[in-house]
């Protein structure tokens, strides 16, 4: 795709050295080269940016959904602590609760 646009350039390029000033020629380069190949270029680009778009949206859900479940994972380890907590003895006393 790219090839076709920098071919297309350099053919404006040397029509616009051939124009008689520089203000057509500055003209026609951009008239007949840059504008409409930069619509184009952006036109085609259109689905690969969609994709983009929707790879990052999935990547922001799924790093929503981690925070969340880390979030209540948080909260369910003390709650889950706590009940067993009658049991735990301080970690320098060398009891081992599960022993």
């Amino acid at each position: 795709m790219y090839i076709v646009a920098i071919g297309w350039m350099y053919v404006v390029l040397m029509m616009s050295i051939s124009e008689a000033t520089p203000v057509a020629g500055v003209m026609t380069f951009l008239l007949y080269g840059a504008f409409p190949v930069a619509i184009i270029l952006y036109l085609l680009n259109t689905p690969k940016r969609r994709q983009q778009r929707e790879a990052e949206k999935k990547l922001r859900q799924e790093a929503m959904q981690a925070r969340q479940m880390a979030a209540q994972a948080d909260i369910a380890v003390p709650q889950s602590a706590g009940e067993v907590g009658a049991v735990s003895a301080a970690p320098d006393s060398g009891l081992n609760p599960d022993q």
